[in-house]
């Protein structure tokens, strides 16, 4: 049997590992209506459109921003702010564009398909 914080770190795991699947959509999606946030504009904006269901820590916001950023699906350019410190700047590419519309598409058909089985089990 479990104990209660037995239970608690089980469905906090289950909430980062559905958020882990989703990330690259949300931060493409992001970028796509915001061009130009940093990364912690970035964990902000989605942490607030999903009225604070959703929280990325910067743990696994800024390995994925690099990773895609080596994929070529986001730019980042240093830039230096009005207060004087600077701060990494991500934008969306012509292929993270492509990108977000199969990560779109994808999240559909997977959404689509979890629906199926709550309806019918």
């Amino acid at each position: 049997m479990y104990s209660d914080i037995c239970i608690l770190r089980l469905l906090s795991m289950a909430k980062t590992d559905s958020l882990q699947g989703s990330l690259d959509l949300l931060v493409l999606k992001i970028l796509s209506r915001r061009p130009g946030l940093h990364g912690y504009a970035i964990m902000t904006a989605i942490s607030s459109m999903s009225e604070e269901v959703l929280n990325v820590e910067e743990g696994s916001l800024y390995p994925a921003l690099h990773r895609m950023e080596e994929a070529g699906w986001i730019r980042a350019e240093w830039v230096t702010k009005d207060n004087g410190r600077r701060a990494r700047m991500y934008e969306l590419t012509a292929a993270g564009k492509k990108q977000l519309a199969a990560e779109e598409s994808r999240w559909q058909a997977v959404t689509a398909a979890v629906g199926r089985v709550l309806r019918t089990a």
